[in-house]
């Protein structure tokens, strides 16, 4: 690269900042800069999807309304969907949060309605943007969810077609071709080997930080990790010889910024308003509702008995570390089940045969289970935790060896056979071979959707008899108490 060519533009990126607003608050205050220092016309600014999660008080209090102002207010001219956008809204609330709000294109070329077959008219299969002379080609792509964008209304085409079509459309037309990708390094990667035309890619999903580009097939691959920790730098110059875009690429830590203190202003007054619409009540409690992710407890009992009524299965199974904590006596309000419960992760049912509910049962008696970290798959908690289960009653014996402890393992009833298929209401991150593997091994899985598993608490809060049973006792250590029927 000849590092005399001279600057053309600034392309500023981000990705997967998951409502870390205060980081996305700094990141404005840099973007202002670049903008003084070279001018609005010489800099573009880009994100690249899952701007929005809704564990923020902020963004669910407003159905992601303080991220698209933040948006608006650090100048983003594109952004594109990531799933936290498409999988945790409906179509309807992300129509009226872009069309109506957005003061910049939202691309993704891959996502059409399936009620018409075609984009919704607030969302573009690609852009072309004018900057200092240098005519910009922008293609957004999202990951394919296709069985969870179904149930929402969307059809989700194969990315990497959709890219190959879009970028041989814009390819005679602009000067640099730009693929917003919300795919995975490995996409990336794929895009970049397999698809003519491609200048640059923009990278998210995966949370990989490129601190040095890639190169591969004459095709530049960047990205700025996650959480808004670093925003992408991209200087793009034209080689006169070659006629082709030159780029010098960069990633720049974001942690000793200072926060723009306008952005830090919205953030507070959406906090305010964000609390006082989760303040709704929900129920008011007797007596308290204790979560643990360590051993049985009533509240997590609670939401295994909903999985299981929400999905009419046979069984109800969840990990207790989805829960962050319990519920005090008194009133119990929208606010608590979501600082209790902030994953995005959805109720699911699966098919699958005893012998692999079983092995979880083991497993989860094991602290490398219990006590085991967890990140991705939506899951917002800390720790894999222990199994809650509902239409189950379990005998053990913790003084017995390793996946020797189940004692007897009665289904409504009956004892547990490991041939038999069992219908179980359980959450979609199992399906994803994530904590107890073993349940992966489902099928004919139907997922819920856009119900969160915090939905399916506060449904079942509201009768007194699911109270009343969550406390009844479904595991037994017959090492200790057999005897125990009430938590």
């Amino acid at each position: 690269m000849n590092n005399n060519i001279q600057t053309q533009v600034v392309l500023l990126h981000s990705n997967d900042v998951h409502s870390r607003l205060e980081n996305a608050a700094k990141i404005a205050g840099y973007i202002a800069e670049e903008r003084r220092k070279y001018g609005s016309d010489s800099v573009l600014v880009i994100d690249c999807g899952d701007h929005i999660d809704r564990m923020r008080v902020e963004t669910e209090g407003s159905d992601g309304l303080v991220n698209v102002a933040l948006l608006n207010l650090a100048g983003y001219e594109a952004v594109t969907l990531g799933n936290n956008e498409g999988l945790t809204y409906s179509i309807q609330v992300l129509e009226s949060l872009y069309r109506d709000h957005a003061g910049f294109p939202v691309i993704c070329a891959n996502m059409k309605q399936t009620a018409t077959g075609e984009l919704p008219e607030w969302l573009l299969p690609h852009a072309i943007i004018e900057k200092n002379g240098l005519s910009i080609g922008l293609i957004g792509v999202t990951t394919a969810y296709t069985d969870f964008y179904s149930l929402l209304g969307w059809e989700a085409a194969d990315p990497i077609e959709t890219v190959r079509k879009q970028a041989a459309l814009l390819r005679e037309q602009v000067q640099v071709v730009v693929v917003m990708s919300h795919l995975g390094i490995r996409y990336d990667e794929k895009m970049a080997e397999s698809i003519d035309g491609i200048d640059l890619i923009i990278g998210a999903h995966t949370h990989h930080l490129l601190e040095e580009p890639l190169e591969i097939c004459g095709t530049t691959i960047c990205a700025a990790g996650k959480f808004g920790e670093y925003v992408g730098r991209v200087e793009i110059s034209m080689d006169e010889l070659s006629h082709r875009p030159v780029f010098r690429a960069s990633v720049i830590p974001t942690a000793a910024f200072e926060e723009q203190q306008e952005a830090a202003e919205l953030i507070s007054t959406y906090l305010e308003s964000g609390r006082q619409r989760l303040s709704e009540v929900v129920t008011v409690l007797n007596e308290p509702l204790p979560a643990f992710t360590n051993r049985e407890s009533p509240l997590c009992n609670l939401l295994a008995s909903g999985l299981r009524r929400w999905t009419d299965a046979d069984i109800g199974i969840v990990n207790t570390g989805q829960l962050l904590g319990g519920l005090a006596q008194g009133e119990v309000t929208a606010g608590e089940l979501h600082a209790l419960c902030p994953s995005p992760i959805n109720p699911c049912r699966i098919s699958i045969e005893g012998k692999y509910i079983r092995e979880a049962l083991e497993q989860s008696l094991l602290p490398e289970y219990i006590e085991k970290p967890i990140k991705g798959y939506g899951f917002r908690g800390h720790v894999l935790g222990n199994i809650a289960v509902d239409g189950m009653r379990i005998e053990y014996d913790s003084n017995c060896p390793d996946y020797m402890k189940l004692q007897s393992v009665m289904v409504n009833g009956e004892p547990l056979d490991d041939q038999r298929i069992y219908r179980v209401g359980t959450i979609d991150m199992f399906t994803f071979k994530a904590g107890y593997e073993s349940l992966a091994n489902g099928h004919s899985i139907d997922y819920y959707l856009p119900e969160f598993i915090r939905d399916v608490i506060a449904h079942q809060l509201q009768s007194s008899a699911n109270i009343a049973d969550c406390r009844r006792t479904r595991w037994h250590n017959v090492a200790t108490d057999p005897r125990s029927t009430r938590l």
